[in-house]
């Protein structure tokens, strides 16, 4: 196994473990304030631009020149809130889209030259692994808002395939990123829910945004319905990678 491999590997398995000891710790503070956020549905491609190299390859696209379904994808979270206002949180999301089609032009993707009209298939995979610690500053019986800060470990990867050729490129690393939290309960059990991660830097930006409703069905669970947007890329030597992809969610947290 070549020595980028075994780091690659390596750097992901340091998420898993990374996203499971935070989850055993959380597990341990069990008990009021402490929940379970589980969220599925299915995600629709925007657009999903792609060059590797980000000097020297081809722009080309993974939703137009090929196109994709619709998925299903689950989420899941886990977290804990400690003195009225603190909580802390661990994510794990993952993300694969695969597509297909014919490209008008040869494409120059990662090391390999892809002629016109070759039947072409890829397979799109951006893992998020994250802890999320908040602030709510305001927090009052119908009204919650807060801010704080996520530290994100990501592991993607995109794979071009056609005319007996085979390129990936791969990207592991970590991402520092904005939280933010809005939720306002107008009647009742009905709570309209805005929350997310978010961060524009040169090097390129990232967004993780919720805007929906949670209904409470009883003291411990409430289900909840909304839009999430997944945004973001990166333009260097390396790479230049954009995508925006659009969910339809649905969902469930649950208080221990």
């Amino acid at each position: 196994m070549k020595q980028g491999n075994i780091m690659t590997t390596n750097i992901r398995l340091a998420g898993f473990v990374f996203v499971l000891l935070a989850a055993l710790m959380l597990g341990g503070a069990t008990g009021a304030g402490t929940l379970i956020d589980i969220e599925t549905g299915a995600v629709f491609s925007g657009y999903n631009d792609v060059r590797i190299p980000g000097k020297g390859g081809t722009l080309f696209s993974l939703s137009r020149e090929l196109s994709s379904d619709p998925v299903a994808y689950g989420r899941l979270r886990a977290g804990h809130c400690f003195g009225g206002r603190h909580t802390v949180s661990v994510l794990a999301a993952p993300l694969r889209i695969r597509a297909s089609g014919r490209s008008a032009s040869a494409i120059v993707y990662a090391g390999q030259t892809f002629s016109a009209h070759t039947e072409l298939s890829s397979h799109y995979r951006f893992d998020s692994y994250r802890i999320t610690y908040r602030w709510d500053p305001l927090r009052r019986e119908r009204l919650t808002a807060g801010f704080g800060f996520t530290a994100k470990i990501r592991d993607a990867s995109i794979s071009l395939e056609g005319g007996g050729r085979t390129s990936v490129k791969k990207n592991t690393g970590f991402v520092p990123i904005l939280n933010f939290r809005l939720a306002w309960r107008p009647v009742g059990r009905l709570t309209t829910l805005f929350e997310g991660d978010a961060l524009a830097a040169p090097q390129g930006r990232a967004e993780d945004v919720f805007a929906g409703l949670t209904w409470r069905l009883g003291r411990r669970v409430s289900l909840k319905a909304g839009y999430r947007i997944l945004e973001g890329g990166a333009d260097n030597d390396e790479v230049y990678t954009f995508s925006l992809f659009h969910y339809a969610a649905l969902g469930a947290v649950i208080e221990l």
